[in-house]
């Protein structure tokens, strides 16, 4: 006896939660009518909901359809947002080298022995500046055996060209004699000259390779200077900026060495091809280094930007689902319209679509739920049909 009590308790449960079910949401009365349950049964419980359907609750019951109160034509709250207008972020990002504008490696021009070392790491040169000097004792004998030997032809080929008692020939032969010897001594001062090793350009020091007493050659290193007033960097793009990327463009490098600081700079040079292997084009920017503070052989972070297409903005939260892709609900004379849109880019506070939209245009961001193609909204400064006819 007890069960049967306890049984029947819980069907009169079960009846009235379907029924408060049923009342309370449209949907559920639809479901009812799809598994086969008469309209005019749910129509008892919610008139509204039948009446949404499409059909009468009950014949000769059309006026208990709508009752007063209902639900049926009721604006869904939401809240709305205005489209706005956003550019696509193309941006370039890559690591590159950097060396000097100008960059030699200094070699005597004749083999010797080190006697003089004028300079030292880190000193500032000009073009021309003698940097070392190998022996020249030899070169020194014979540029004065020269200046001797040109002296001597210059007074024979003076005298014979006073003297009429000698043929024309003979003085012919004193004037070759005299520019050999001077030309004697032009190459006997060039060997002596290339006994200095000297700046070939203005620019750094670096470490001097050798020391006084060593024995060189031409193949010898004996220091390195870098004229670093501007960098010169090569990173690698890829190939869908090559026809984007001209000379001239503004860019932006970082070091690792300088953190937080940022070196404006312009696109100095493109290749002429695209890598096959690796479907990038290398580039190479100028930098500005007037204050010193970069050095050749650094890494560097750089960075393109390039104006990109407009597109309407809309607020995350706007953007649904469906079996067919995204779209959002814009707000047109009070009602609710499904217009579909591609994603181009998300950004943090918006994101980026193509659609039939312009700016301006309200959608809805929130209270999406409930919201139907074709029906009635309302944003929170509304009223309600009710409230606005009292």
């Amino acid at each position: 006896m007890r069960f049967g009590n306890q049984l029947l308790l819980s069907v009169f449960v079960l009846l009235g939660g379907l029924c408060l079910w049923v009342y309370l949401s449209a949907d559920a009365a639809r479901t009812l009518v799809s598994m086969g349950v008469p309209e005019a049964a749910v129509a008892v419980i919610n008139p509204a909901a039948s009446e949404a359907h499409g059909e009468p609750a009950g014949e000769g019951d059309a006026a208990q359809a709508t009752p007063k109160g209902g639900n049926a034509g009721q604006p869904v709250l939401v809240a709305i947002s205005p489209v706005g207008t956003g550019t696509v972020n193309d941006r370039l990002a890559a690591i590159g080298d950097g060396e000097a504008i100008q960059s030699v490696t200094v070699m005597p021009q004749a083999t010797g022995t080190i006697n003089e070392i004028l300079v030292s790491s880190g000193d500032e040169v000009k073009k021309g500046q003698v940097l070392a000097r190998l022996d020249d004792e030899e070169q020194v004998v014979l540029r004065d055996q020269a200046e001797v030997l040109l002296r001597s032809a210059r007074e024979k080929a003076d005298s014979y060209r006073n003297l009429r008692s000698f043929s024309r020939l003979e003085v012919l032969d004193a004037q070759i004699a005299e520019e050999t010897a001077q030309l004697a001594l032009t190459t006997v001062e060039l060997a002596l000259k290339r006994r200095s090793i000297v700046a070939p350009i203005d620019g750094i020091v670096g470490i001097v390779a050798v020391n006084i007493g060593d024995n060189v050659t031409t193949a010898s290193n004996v220091v390195s200077i870098d004229n670093r007033s501007e960098l010169l960097v090569d990173f690698w793009a890829p190939e869908r900026f090559a026809v984007q990327v001209k000379p001239g463009m503004p860019v932006e490098a970082s070091s690792v060495s300088r953190a937080g600081q940022i070196f404006e700079g312009s696109v100095e040079s493109i290749d002429n091809r695209v890598d096959p292997a690796s479907r990038t084009i290398r580039l190479r920017a100028r930098i500005p280094n007037g204050e010193d503070q970069l050095r050749a052989g650094m890494s560097f972070g750089v960075t393109m930007r390039f104006p990109g297409e407009t597109y309407p903005s809309v607020d995350p939260l706007a953007v649904q689902w469906d079996s067919q892709g995204s779209f959002v609900w814009q707000i047109v004379d009070g009602k609710s319209v499904k217009t579909r849109v591609r994603i181009v880019q998300r950004n943090p506070d918006a994101v980026l679509v193509a659609a039939e939209l312009k700016e301006g245009d309200q959608v809805a961001t929130e209270g999406l739920q409930r919201v139907r193609e074709g029906g009635p909204v309302r944003t929170a400064g509304d009223k309600t049909p009710e409230v606005a006819s009292r």
